[in-house]
């Protein structure tokens, strides 16, 4: 239909500048309807019929070459027609008749030039589409085609850039995946074991000391009640449904009352706790959260200082932030585990980090109770430990 329209619509051209320029007769008229009358009819049919012909062809070069020659054709024939109406001597039309063999030719062989051209970045575009199916996500088209053409390649190569994100997020939430199972199997498994041993020796009455072994059951049901808290914190955190009572929160009393809860603690380790503040120290959130943070810093801070040292924690306000940092004498974090610390059961020594507890969740959860707040959390370079926390200020109204 549009072949159609498109043909008539140009015979209706041709009609209209011939009356304009020649101001044929009456007779000559009606001759140049036919003749531009029966060409449109005739371009409408080819293309019709050469449409449904050249679809089954397997080579671009060879549909543009077949449509330059039924082009050309159609050239030839309505001239011709043209000629004759106005009575060439047979010289003349021998003449023509050779200039539009000339110019059938010359056509032929650029539009097989530019059809060559289009069949190389379509070959490019094919064999593109092959190696991705076939698993090489760093193929690319990469071409500077500003037609369709290069508008189907640089989708295709936004696509596979997509796909290779989407691959190489897939590849690390499996390796995260792995990481939690056997993390877990293993934080499992050692309290389970031990109850296990335990509850056997009291059941055959073999536990020379009854109640050491319950106090030892009970340290192993809270370890492990621990663990599934801090999950499920750290579950409800990475699906962003943690809700927040927030009020007005003053940090500097928070730190305080968590190096109150924590003294036992740090005595046991032989660890000093110091407290510095500087400033208004008045932030907006969960005061739940917000100490847990201060606490779960405390005991990073004192499990890995040596006995002896000071933890030092500093409150203050700088640039419309409240911050803390906690500081102490260990051995701090290695370069190159400082970008993962915060990931769940990261652990930059597996045996060192064993022998002194902990399931690798402490950061993990400040990392997202931190963000939860709006705030954000720096690792220190050390030497030493030296963990800080920035959250937005509140000002009082």
């Amino acid at each position: 239909m549009k072949a159609a329209l498109g043909a008539l619509g140009v015979a209706i051209g041709a009609l209209i500048a011939t009356e304009a320029v020649m101001q044929p007769t009456a007779g000559d008229r009606v001759t140049f309807v036919l003749i531009f009358g029966g060409a449109a009819l005739l371009a409408a049919t080819a293309a019709r019929w050469l449409g449904r012909r050249t679809a089954r062809l397997r080579s671009i070069r060879t549909t543009v070459q077949v449509m330059s020659l039924a082009t050309t054709a159609l050239v030839v024939l309505v001239i011709l027609a043209a000629a004759n109406l106005m009575f060439l001597s047979p010289h003349d039309l021998r003449v023509v008749l050779i200039a539009l063999l000339m110019a059938a030719g010359l056509g032929i062989v650029l539009s097989t030039s530019m059809a060559d051209t289009l069949n190389e970045d379509l070959e490019r575009l094919r064999t593109t589409v092959q190696e991705v199916g076939a698993g090489d996500l760093t193929a690319r088209v990469s071409t500077s085609r500003p037609d369709e053409l290069g508008d189907l390649a640089r989708t295709f190569d936004a696509m596979t850039d997509r796909l290779s994100e989407a691959t190489a997020a897939r590849e690390r939430a499996e390796a995260a995946r792995k990481t939690l199972l056997a993390s877990l199997s293993h934080d499992l498994r050692t309290p389970l074991t031990a109850m296990r041993v335990a509850v056997e020796a009291l059941e055959d009455g073999l536990a020379p000391e009854p109640d050491r072994y319950l106090r030892s059951l009970s340290k192993d049901v809270d370890a492990l009640s621990r663990l599934v808290d801090d999950l499920f914190l750290l579950s409800k955190i990475e699906a962003d449904r943690l809700e927040l009572a927030v009020e007005p929160v003053d940090v500097a009393e928070l730190v305080d009352e968590a190096i109150e809860a924590m003294q036992p603690v740090a005595d046991r380790s032989r660890v000093r706790l110091r407290l510095e503040r500087s400033g208004e120290t008045l932030v907006r959130g969960g005061p739940v959260e917000l100490g847990r943070v201060v606490r779960n810093l405390l005991d990073n801070a004192i499990r890995f200082a040596p006995a002896g040292s000071l933890v030092d924690v500093s409150v203050g306000r700088d640039n419309g932030h409240v911050s803390v940092s906690v500081a102490d004498d260990g051995p701090g974090f290695p370069p190159a585990f400082r970008s993962d610390a915060v990931r769940e059961f990261s652990r930059a020594d597996e045996a060192r980090v064993r022998s002194h507890g902990g399931a690798g969740l402490g950061l993990a959860i400040v990392q997202g109770l931190v963000a939860a707040h709006g705030g954000s959390l720096r690792l220190g370079t050390g030497p030493g430990g030296l963990v800080t926390f920035a959250l937005p200020a509140d000002t009082p109204g």
